[in-house]
């Protein structure tokens, strides 16, 4: 297990949760609540703490908690670290969210009944990251009840070790072992130079599950302040592509090569995937919502530039090697998910 694995897992946001005045019945008004949300959880997951806080002040009713952020209703199946990523280019600190208790918007979200919806949309995720990686995904099927309680409850309670325990069964993590072993390949071959270290820092030929966040814009922009922001969900293209790694001798597989062909449609001089594999479908969980198709978007779009690529809170350089990227930003389910800001411009029509 490397440092970096051990700060993504404990990595954590403050949140500064106002319930909306719409829903408060008592003067004054209850103050925010203030939680340390865990990145690789979900918004879901802090009911049990922030209903108990707001209850007293709730409108009769039933319950049906959201939450939003400058009026846009987060998706409760994206990861709270994601979420924040990609709403927040310039880091606020604490983020400052709105919960609802009342008027449940079923025509933007997915229902969620309970932390079981929380808990079955991840297992579909990782059905999904297995049937990329090995072909199916038997290893997740046939999961013990033992084995699927005790994994949700390792990402529940931020337990790592019982986590890997678990997760070891699954066969899935070859990507770290890899990492691992070229690490201590350099341990030995301290005269390997710096060309070749980069070369054996890729994996094998293999297939990545990705999860990425695109939006664009059409003017430069130095300053993350003055990066437009997102208030609807049909400004983010939210794709599900493997990455298809390959080895070249002489070259390494870097996080640009990684970005530029989940994207064909902006970079078409890349070798471009299979669009008819089955594992680019949209998941699971996503279910019948809407979501926004890039090729529409991109058909009079030309010059594409990649202004910003953040996973797990960090901007990592482009050129470093996706290898890295893998054995030590994944998400739980195996996801790797990666937040991309694209300038674009208009492709000039000839007379």
């Amino acid at each position: 297990m490397t440092d970096a694995q051990k700060y993504v897992w404990d990595g954590a946001i403050p949140l500064q949760i106002h319930l909306h005045e719409s829903e408060v019945t008592t003067l004054p008004p209850p103050p925010p609540a203030l939680v340390l949300a865990p990145r690789r959880g979900y918004l879901p997951l802090l009911i049990s703490i922030i209903k108990p806080y707001f209850s007293a002040t709730l409108p009769p009713g039933v319950d049906t908690i959201w939450f939003e952020y400058k009026g846009l209703p987060l998706k409760w199946y994206i990861p709270t670290g994601v979420l924040f990523d990609l709403l927040c280019v310039e880091p606020e600190r604490p983020w400052n969210l709105t919960v609802h208790f009342r008027g449940y918007p079923s025509n933007i979200l997915l229902p969620c009944e309970s932390e079981d919806s929380v808990k079955w949309s991840f297992i579909n995720s990782l059905k999904e990251a297995a049937y990329i990686i090995l072909g199916n995904c038997k290893n997740v099927m046939n999961m013990s009840q033992t084995d699927q309680v005790e994994l949700w409850q390792s990402v529940l309670k931020g337990n790592l070790d019982a986590y890997r325990r678990v997760s070891f069964k699954l066969k899935l993590g070859t990507f770290e072992d890899e990492f691992v072993a070229h690490s201590d390949s350099n341990a030995k071959k301290s005269q390997q130079s710096a060309g070749e270290t980069d070369v054996a820092a890729q994996m094998k030929i293999g297939r990545i599950p990705v999860r990425l966040y695109v939006w664009t814009v059409s003017e430069d922009f130095d300053d993350f302040e003055n990066v437009p922001s997102i208030d609807s969900w049909d400004k983010v293209s939210y794709i599900n592509r493997p990455v298809e790694v390959h080895k070249e001798e002489g070259k390494y597989f870097s996080l640009r090569d990684a970005v530029e062909n989940l994207l064909p449609e902006f970079f078409p001089e890349r070798n471009i995937a299979d669009e008819g594999d089955p594992s680019t479908k949209q998941s699971a969980e996503e279910g019948g919502e809407n979501s926004c198709d890039p090729v529409s978007l991109c058909s009079q779009l030309e010059n594409a530039e990649i202004k910003l690529v953040r996973i797990q809170g960090i901007e990592p350089k482009l050129e470093i090697p996706f290898s890295w990227v893998v054995s030590n930003l994944i998400n739980p389910e195996h996801f790797l998910h990666i937040c991309v800001c694209l300038k674009v411009s208009e492709a000039r029509t000839e007379q």
